[in-house]
């Protein structure tokens, strides 16, 4: 059975990345109670950790990819609910396609290009060696 590939992000990373869920769970329900004020102030922060975020991991293509999706759903979902706080949304809310799409489009490139040329390129070499007994025995013992 080969072994499985292990996948890590840095303790300090998934810190940010929980602070990151704090905030836009707070954004999103100051929206949801038009606590306007609040939930305009809350997407600064919640916009400036996906930035940070996606800057941190920029050399994971994985997660630089995702995260620039995650970034731009931000930027759509703030300018949404911005213009639904000024009453502004049927006219105005169809431009949240544009980073909404922006941030499909790095999805799509990663999955249809990125992945499988990684995939292609990944060179996995598994060894099987037999060691005698004696060998065992021997090795613990010692």
């Amino acid at each position: 059975m080969p072994a499985e590939k292990m996948y890590s992000i840095p303790d300090r990373f998934r810190r940010i990345e929980n602070l990151h869920i704090l905030f836009w769970l707070m954004k999103d329900i100051c929206w949801c109670m038009t606590w306007r004020t609040l939930g305009i102030a809350m997407l600064v922060p919640t916009l400036t950790v996906a930035i940070l975020i996606t800057w941190q991991t920029r050399k994971l293509k994985s997660e630089l990819f995702h995260n620039l999706a995650v970034t731009f759903w931000i930027c759509a979902n703030g300018y949404w609910m911005i213009v639904e706080f000024f009453g502004v949304d049927e006219k105005l809310r169809i431009f949240t396609v544009i980073p909404f799409s922006i941030g499909l489009f790095f999805i799509v490139v990663y999955y249809a290009f990125i992945l499988p040329r990684e995939r292609k390129t990944e060179k996995l070499v598994t060894i099987s060696v037999d060691v005698p007994e004696n060998t065992l025995k021997l090795a613990k013992a010692g």
